[in-house]
């Protein structure tokens, strides 16, 4: 069974469409790549282990880096929790926060 990757709900999928045009297809390439090779077989640069249960999808452009936080469900499905453009070379604690919250959508 091949992997899925899913946009949480309307708000992510703003934030995602909100990215540069570059930055976008640096997503959908990452995507592919979980959709072509398993979420197992896709590492550095493109994928990371961020804290307990959430992963980042690593996106750079012309304008800068963004990210993509998301956890992993049943039935081996990805979920975008978060899409941001990154200022720091640290990842904001209130987006971690942010994608935790939301990650409780996910178990219900």
């Amino acid at each position: 069974m091949p992997w899925t990757v899913e946009i949480l709900n309307e708000a992510v999928a703003e934030e995602l469409e909100a990215l540069p045009t570059d930055m976008k297809a640096k997503f959908e390439r990452i995507v592919l790549l979980i959709s072509n090779n398993g979420l197992n077989e896709v590492g550095m640069p493109y994928v990371r282990h961020l804290q307990d249960k959430l992963w980042e999808m690593r996106m750079k452009g012309r304008d800068g880096i963004s990210r993509a936080l998301y956890v992993t469900a049943h039935e081996q499905r990805a979920v975008v929790l978060r899409v941001f453009v990154k200022k720091t070379q640290k990842t904001p604690s209130r987006e971690i926060k942010l994608a935790l919250e939301r990650a409780k959508e996910v178990e219900q």
